[in-house]
């Protein structure tokens, strides 16, 4: 039901263009015929804005894939570096809070590391909404940011790495298979806020599937019961969405995993000094304004990257700003 919605919508939609467009074009033929320049003018606006709409119902023709319009969990994790990759981290973590929320996603925290000074040394974040999973899928990857570190005296630049991965959310009606002989299961005190319950109890849940090395974790309730129940969902979806990457790598001849990303393969560039600079490595699309892309303005990097993705695209205009 929920695909069968999505296609009338996108159905209607595309009519609604194509009925605009023809009464838009029957308009400026009049206004032509009549020598009226100013509904001439008004005409050619409304095409442009046509347009912009078409492009954007474009993209969202691209979110077809089997789990796109799921939820979407979102890892992120602190490379070597220490405080300044941990910084870097959070920063990540705040730059996609910021984007879901701009979308009108529920964003919820399911675990967090924190650094021993500043920062993070991981994170997942759940964005909840239509769409989640399909838009921030293309993210996976290592994340590289340069600047002067504000935790060095001598104030030099550093460059630092921190890797994100995205997995949809599943539905209970997908049945995943996991074997309990394949798990191994820990328990260790949360960290963070909490209260005193939290913080005196072993309710935080570690589950490492062995066959795969996946690893979850999650902390966020008070009962260990439910955060192992969470934890299960989570590593039920990272074994699902290992599925879909095998077989899109299958149908594409490539192959598009996690498992080989190391810190020399970042997918994305963001340079604060000595210039300003954010730059997609795989699309080319470009910002001189790092400042709103980590402030959650990521819809055009995520664009190009679904476009190429799907259709083998790649965008024109390299400058979103």
């Amino acid at each position: 039901m929920r695909e069968r919605r999505r296609l009338e919508e996108s159905i209607a939609a595309t009519q609604a263009l194509e009925d605009e467009l023809r009464n838009t074009v029957e308009l400026i033929e009049l206004a032509e015929a009549e020598g009226d320049t100013a509904l001439e003018e008004e005409g050619v606006e409304a095409l442009a804005a046509l347009a912009d709409r078409a492009e954007r119902d474009k993209v969202e023709a691209l979110l077809s894939g089997e789990a796109d319009a799921n939820n979407a969990f979102v890892e992120i994790n602190a490379g070597a570096g220490g405080t300044e990759s941990q910084d870097w981290a959070e920063m990540l973590s705040r730059m996609y809070t910021r984007w879901a929320e701009r979308r009108g996603f529920r964003v919820e925290l399911i675990d967090q590391m924190a650094g021993e000074q500043a920062g993070i040394k991981s994170a997942t974040l759940l964005l909840k909404g239509e769409g989640a999973y399909g838009w921030a899928k293309t993210e996976s990857g290592v994340h590289r940011l340069v600047r002067i570190s504000p935790y060095d005296s001598n104030a030099r630049r550093h460059t630092s790495f921190a890797s994100v991965w995205v997995y949809p959310e599943i539905d209970d009606d997908i049945e995943i298979e996991v074997n309990e002989k394949d798990l191994r299961i820990d328990t260790y005190r949360s960290s963070g806020a909490g209260g005193q319950h939290v913080n005196t109890t072993d309710s935080a849940v570690r589950i490492t599937h062995l066959p795969t090395g996946i690893v979850v974790a999650c902390q966020t309730e008070r009962s260990q019961h439910k955060n192992r129940a969470t934890a299960f969902k989570m590593l039920r979806a990272r074994l699902y969405e290992a599925e879909l990457q095998r077989r899109e790598a299958e149908a594409n001849a490539q192959n598009a995993s996690k498992t080989d990303i190391g810190w020399g393969h970042q997918i994305r560039s963001y340079v604060l000094q000595p210039y300003q600079l954010v730059k997609d490595l795989r699309t080319g699309v470009t910002s001189t304004s790092p400042g709103d892309v980590l402030d959650g303005a990521l819809d055009p990097f995520m664009a190009a990257a679904l476009s190429q993705r799907v259709t083998g695209e790649k965008v024109l205009v390299e400058d979103v700003d």
